[in-house]
């Protein structure tokens, strides 16, 4: 692909994945623990890496092309999202010397299920992703195409995570108060994302 496209599309979609969401807030709370923040990470990314695969399989346009469907999986994605959000609002994640690290595998697990339900995931594979596609007239097939902008933002999304990640354990494990100021933020913004998803979806029907 031209260099120029690929640059394009990674300053859309760092500038997606900076947004503090579903994603900041598992990997912060991960951080502060005391679990293992690659394994939160990995387990981010393959939920990631499950969307890739499926708009590269066409299932994306298909989604796409159907109202009711792309209205069904934004309605509950939001669900999901305002769901997370009011339980970090009400408990939100603390350093904690005394309990134990979360075991690696659930982890995994549920960083893939957050990051497969994630709307904003949702809506990049949907809406964003397909505007940097050449359908015609490209040496690289549309799906080889999809396959690479899917790998480039699971790239941009280890990279990012990781750094918040690392920082939060730094920064915010002796901060027993900004950690819950800045997890509280996290919730209120996936509470104010879902429901602007929400209303907006449903004002379509």
């Amino acid at each position: 692909m031209e260099p120029a496209l690929l640059l394009s599309f990674l300053a859309v979609d760092l500038l997606l994945v900076c947004v503090p969401g579903a994603d900041w807030a598992y990997v912060i709370a991960t951080a502060l623990r005391g679990g293992r923040v690659s394994r939160a990470v990995a387990g981010l990314v393959c939920g990631y890496a499950l969307h890739t695969v499926l708009a590269t399989a066409g299932l994306a346009v298909l989604v796409a092309g159907s109202p009711r469907l792309l209205t069904a999986l934004t309605v509950a994605g939001a669900g999901y999202l305002l769901w997370l959000g009011w339980g970090v609002l009400r408990r939100p994640a603390v350093p904690d010397a005394d309990a134990g690290p979360p075991a690696a595998g659930r982890l995994f697990l549920r960083g893939a299920t957050i990051s497969g339900l994630n709307p904003k995931g949702l809506l990049l594979y949907l809406s964003v992703l397909p505007q940097f596609l050449t359908l015609t007239g490209h040496r690289l097939p549309v799906p080889a195409q999809t396959a690479a902008l899917g790998l480039l933002h699971m790239a941009c999304c280890a990279a990012v995570y990781l750094t918040v990640g690392a920082l939060a354990g730094v920064l915010l494990a002796a901060r027993p108060a900004a950690a819950r100021a800045v997890t509280r933020t996290s919730g209120a913004a996936m509470l104010g994302v879902g429901a602007l998803l929400l209303v907006e979806r449903l004002a379509t029907l």
